[in-house]
């Protein structure tokens, strides 16, 4: 059953409307770019044709008829592309040179549709042999991007937040499942099949043009390799890393091949407590030396949650409610006259042993 959901902090609908409209906006563009790269070589030789040789071919008609008969430069081109459509716009010039491009033209144009043909129908049918292909012409269009590495769970859970977020997103994975393709698929995030720590395999990701790198498999060796070969390819890009070992995590941070090491094994302790208790606890951030955590619990009948209001809480105890759960309905950032009931689901962000101690507090409150 769906809760409703009252908040000072969600957006207008109008503003996610726009957001909405840009993203599709920005992956139209994006998939044109890439469809650009993927027939550039027609593209670029249409382009030539039409433009220097139809430079090259007024020069020479001005030279044949003289200066008062000669083409305008801006009709140059259109007079190739009807030399190369068979509509030319007079009879055949008794001249060899010209006569050269009625001939040559209609034959250059017909070799460029099927290169481009070629080139289609190898890609629309050939999905599956050509899906890394189309993806790396894909990745190679985006700039302020953020580059994944690993598919996993948790890979995949980074992508679909950053995706939610309006952020551009690349994956890499030496041998991703095809769960995690169709997943990738669904969101439009192309992925790069190839090892992370070759620097072809990063610059195919089109790391040199990201902002971002986020090291998440469950492989300290591979996140640490990966790590270093990130930093010769684009020494500015952020760096977040992913580790079991807090010993490996540290020598990282200490190197300055991450920017930011997250501990799954440090993340997942609080977790781990919370969860034995009833409750959920997660390690947010550390900010000068403090870790805070964000706690979600049920009121008990006699905890000190239901003595005061959310403000009188706030200021007293030095935490902030951040959501607060009545009788099916979600309150975002309640506000301060109110007050919580027995039973109510309340989320609360504070330091991490503030956090301890609104537990120890809550559960004497149940066992009273």
């Amino acid at each position: 059953m769906p809760h409703s959901v009252h908040s000072r902090l969600v957006a207008s609908s109008r503003v996610r409307r726009r957001g909405r409209l840009a993203r599709r906006l920005r992956a139209g563009w994006t998939h044109l770019a890439a469809l650009v790269r993927e027939f550039r070589g027609p593209l670029i030789g249409f382009v030539l044709a039409t433009v220097v040789g139809g430079m090259i071919y007024g020069e020479l008609h001005a030279f044949a008829r003289g200066a008062e008969a000669a083409i305008p430069v801006f009709d140059r081109p259109y007079t190739i592309l009807q030399l190369m459509l068979l509509e030319a716009p007079e009879d055949v010039p008794p001249e060899w040179y010209l006569a050269l491009f009625w001939y040559a033209m209609p034959a250059l144009f017909l070799v460029l549709v099927g290169l481009g043909a070629a080139d289609f129908l190898d890609l629309f049918f050939n999905r599956e042999d050509d899906r890394d292909r189309w993806s790396e012409a894909l990745a190679m269009t985006f700039r302020h991007h953020t580059v994944v590495l690993g598919a996993g769970g948790v890979g995949l859970r980074v992508v679909r937040d950053l995706h939610d977020m309006g952020m551009d997103v690349v994956v890499i994975d030496l041998q991703p499942e095809p769960e995690a393709e169709e997943a990738l698929g669904r969101l439009g995030t192309p992925i790069v099949q190839g090892d992370a720590r070759l620097a072809s395999t990063l610059e195919r990701a089109g790391l040199p043009g990201a902002d971002v790198f986020v090291a998440c498999t469950g492989d300290d060796r591979i996140n640490l390799e990966a790590a270093m070969k990130v930093r010769e390819v684009n020494p500015s890009v952020r760096l977040v890393a992913r580790v079991w070992d807090r010993g490996i995590g540290d020598q990282m941070a200490r190197f300055g091949l991450a920017d930011e090491v997250l501990s799954a094994a440090d993340l997942s302790a609080p977790a781990f407590a919370g969860a034995a208790l009833g409750m959920e606890i997660t390690q947010t951030v550390e900010v000068k030396g403090q870790e805070y955590s964000t706690l979600k619990l049920t009121a008990s009948s006699d905890s000190f949650l239901v003595r005061s209001t959310v403000g009188e809480i706030e200021r007293t105890e030095h935490l902030e409610i951040v959501l607060v759960g009545h009788e099916g309905a979600l309150t975002v950032d309640p506000e301060p006259e109110v007050r919580i009931a027995p039973g109510d689901d309340v989320v609360v962000f504070a330091r991490h042993d503030r956090i301890l101690e609104v537990v120890a507090r809550n559960r004497r409150g149940a066992a009273g």
